[in-house]
Formats: structure tokens, sequence, C-alpha cells
């Protein structure tokens, strides 16, 4: 995907892959893939972390929040652009931080990047959003790219306004891929999962939200990551694409599965969805959260997304499934508490 630029004889430069947010979940995942195929990256983020040791491999500490920092990177036309910077759902933040929490970044910030876009005249940006836009599902599964969008929670409700922002752009000339993944899971990150995997491990019982009979898609990071590489290859694709894994199964079988393999005694209790979901929300108008809307609204909806189209258009394909993410995840889980 290097391109040269020659003016006769004389190179003039190539074309370098700066991720902001490279030192994140799905960023570093990234630039390792773009690494391994001979690709020059620059890692923006507020911290170094662990880059790998390549002379194709530079970093910059950059704050997106603040349009100076942002200004200082050295964006060219032919350049590519990942924004991957990002305020995620954990650790749970109180409802009445959410707002400021969520836009700052996943908003604003990314909006500061597509203006220093502008300014270097580069039109090529891989921006990741979340699956959660569409809220409560209007249709039968699997959910399809033009389904209306009705977020639930200021996480969300940040990702739909960046969008929209994007969407806007594109008349102006500016191609971006908007990724739409389902839960991520993957190696460092355990998010949610850890509540789940502490009664697991313990033998106790697991409550579920609803019967257990529903589908919860999942995605791995390192599915998430070559998403982005097979946009960047083909130019970055105009479009809106869904990511997640391939025949979900239902949450009560993913379970038991995980519950068989970790050698657990845990059993799974079903209970009733309105209750449960009417306590959390009390939970949450208080100030008081367990788990915010986007997480406990939809826990019992069978959440399949479409991933057909993203399959076709990019030539992706994911590569693992939802068992063997939970079982690497929960292995992962154990060895950090024996460590």
């Amino acid at each position: 995907m290097f391109r040269h630029i020659v003016r006769g004889a004389q190179l003039i430069r190539t074309v370098k892959h700066i991720i902001f947010g490279g030192n994140g979940f799905v960023g570093q995942h990234t630039a390792r893939d773009l690494l391994a195929v001979g690709e020059e990256a620059l890692v923006c983020d507020l911290v170094k972390g662990n880059l790998p040791s390549d002379d194709r491999a530079r970093f910059m500490q950059v704050d997106i929040t603040k349009p100076a920092d942002v200004a200082r990177v050295p964006i060219a036309a032919d350049d590519i652009v990942y924004s991957l910077a990002a305020r995620m759902l954990h650790p749970i933040i109180r409802r009445r931080d959410r707002y400021e929490y969520f836009y700052s970044v996943d908003y604003h910030g990314a909006v500061h990047i597509v203006e220093a876009m502008e300014r270097a005249g580069c039109n090529r940006l891989i921006q990741f959003s979340t699956d959660m836009v569409y809220g409560p599902l209007q249709t039968p599964p699997p959910v399809k790219v033009d389904h209306p969008r009705v977020p639930i929670g200021e996480y969300s409700a940040s990702k739909k306004a960046l969008e929209d922002y994007c969407i806007g752009k594109r008349a102006q000339g500016l191609r971006v891929s908007i990724f739409r993944p389902r839960l991520i899971v993957g190696p460092g990150r355990v998010g949610i999962l850890g509540n789940l995997f502490k009664l697991i491990r313990l033998s106790l019982p697991v409550p579920l939200i609803g019967t257990g009979t529903n589908r919860y898609q999942m995605i791995s990071v390192f599915d998430c990551a070559s998403a982005a590489v097979c946009s960047a290859r083909k130019g970055v694709v105009n479009g809106e694409f869904n990511l997640g894994s391939a025949n979900p199964p239902t949450v009560r079988h993913l379970l038991e599965e995980l519950i068989r393999q970790a050698g657990s005694k845990s059993i799974l209790i079903p209970t009733p969805a309105w209750p449960l979901k009417a306590m959390l929300r009390f939970l949450d108008r208080i100030n008081l959260p367990l788990l915010v809307p986007e997480q406990f609204e939809i826990a019992d909806h069978d959440y399949v997304i479409d991933i057909e189209p993203t399959i076709r258009v990019l030539g992706w394909q994911p590569r693992f499934s939802d068992q063997e993410m939970m079982l690497e995840a929960y292995h992962q889980f154990i060895a950090a508490r024996q460590s």
C-alpha cells in the first residue's frame, strides 16, 4: 500500500498510516498488522505504550481533545488516518458525568482529527464507531447498516453524532470507512466480563438477564484490526461496515461451554428481565450505576449484526468464534490473577 510520489527521478515521500489512539486496544493491533506487512505507522496517543521496536514505527504524544496537539501531527495529503482514540463503557461512569466524558473524546476529539486532515488536504479516514448506535432493534436480526440509529446512552449518542459529521463530510470529498463493531474482546481487556469471570472462577451461580436463549455477538480485536487494514489496502472504502463474529451461539450455550471448559461448578440462573432492568435504571438515575443503558437494555435481546457486506466489499473474514474469544479472555483473566 506504500505509494512513492516521484517527480522526475526524485523520490518525494511515502504514504504513512497515522493512528490516533494507536496505543489503545484496537490501535495497538492495527499498528502491528500494518508494520507486519511493511507499512510505516505514526502512533499518536497520550502515552507510548508497547510500540514495536521498528524503524518504521514512530510515536507522538497527542491529546485529541486539544486542537493544537492534533495540529502538530505531520499529516500529508496521501496519508491514511485512523481515528481509534475513544472513551469506552468501562469503567462505569456516573450518569451526570457521561456527556462531557464521552463527547469530549468520542465526538469533539475526532472532529479535531478531521479538521486537521482538511487543512492538510488529506481525505482518507478509517473511523471506529459502535454497533450501539442502532439501539433497541426495530427489525429482526441480523441488523443491516441502514437500520435506524436510535442511541440509548451518551456513549452511543456521541458516536452517532460523529458518524453524522463524517457522513456529511463525504459531500466535501472525505473518504471514510465507519466501522460498527460488536463487543470487542481480546488480550488485555476484560472489562464488563470481569464480574462474570469472577463468579465462574469461584463456582458461584451466574445470573442471566432473561433466559439466555438470545444471541449476543462479539468480535475479536484481531478481527477489528484486520478489517481496518482491509479497507486501507483498498484505498479506504466509503461506507458503513458492521463487525462481528460469524454464527454466534445463544448466551446460554456460550456460558455453559465456558463453565464446562473452565472446570467450574457454576450454574446459570435465569431472571425476569423487566424488574432487573427497572432496578438498573433506578440506580443509574441516582448516579449509582452497576451497568449503563447500552449494556443492560439490550442484554436479553437477540442482537446479531449483518457482516455479509463487510465480507463481500472489503474481502474481510472474521477468524475467531465467540467461544474462542470468551475462553481465551477467561484464561487471561485467570493468568493475570495468578501473576
